[in-house]
């Protein structure tokens, strides 16, 4: 498996960073030793919405040559949907196989004609953006449809990255990955069971 990790400036680091972190696993614990990965963007650097600035493998590749495309969010999305260019570049995806998204990422997707008909979660803060893009949007912190996997708000990506590893690998592998994150929070049923109210409070 070939994953695009796709970043831009103003993105939030740890919707990608839960994600990326569970699945590579896969290939450090044996379980998918050809699984590769790039981190791919419009530019050669770009700056998270902390001001770090982050190297880039691939400026614009073709993403029709992977098998995962990941899509983080961040505020920089509600721009990022205007814009015609990195529209286009996204779009180059329609044919691969899984596409995972983790918060405002789903806007992106939407925006790029990926969601409609499906079923779809992101940030509950956005739920109301989200909603023309897609059949519904269902308030839980993880959503599969199909092939299509979607994370709610920016910590649920270790949660969607333990359910991707999961899904394509099995409980046993998102046990060990699980173990070696020290993250006994995630449990299948639960993140795909539990109900989030975008009205709550901390």
């Amino acid at each position: 498996m070939k994953i695009a990790f796709i970043f831009f400036n103003d993105m939030t680091t740890l919707d990608f960073s839960g994600f990326h972190n569970a699945v590579t696993w896969l290939k450090r614990l044996g379980y998918m030793e050809q699984l590769s990965w790039d981190y791919c963007a419009m530019a050669p650097e770009v700056t998270d919405d902390r001001g770090m600035r982050i190297g880039i493998d691939r400026v614009q590749p073709d993403l029709s040559a992977y098998d995962l495309v990941f899509m983080p969010g961040g505020a920089a999305t509600r721009k990022l949907v205007h814009d015609e260019e990195f529209i286009r570049w996204l779009q180059t995806a329609e044919t691969v196989r899984y596409k995972a998204s983790v918060c405002t990422g789903a806007l992106l997707y939407g925006a790029a004609g990926f969601l409609a008909g499906k079923q779809i979660t992101t940030n509950p803060l956005a739920y109301a953006e989200l909603e023309p893009y897609c059949a519904s949007v269902l308030r839980q912190r993880v959503v599969q449809d199909g092939e299509l996997y979607t994370g709610g708000g920016i910590a649920a990506s270790l949660d969607l990255g333990l359910y991707f590893v999961e899904s394509i690998a099995g409980p046993e592998a998102a046990r060990e990955v699980q173990r070696y994150m020290d993250y006994p929070h995630y449990d299948r049923e639960s993140v795909l069971g539990s109900r989030i109210d975008p009205n709550r409070s901390f």
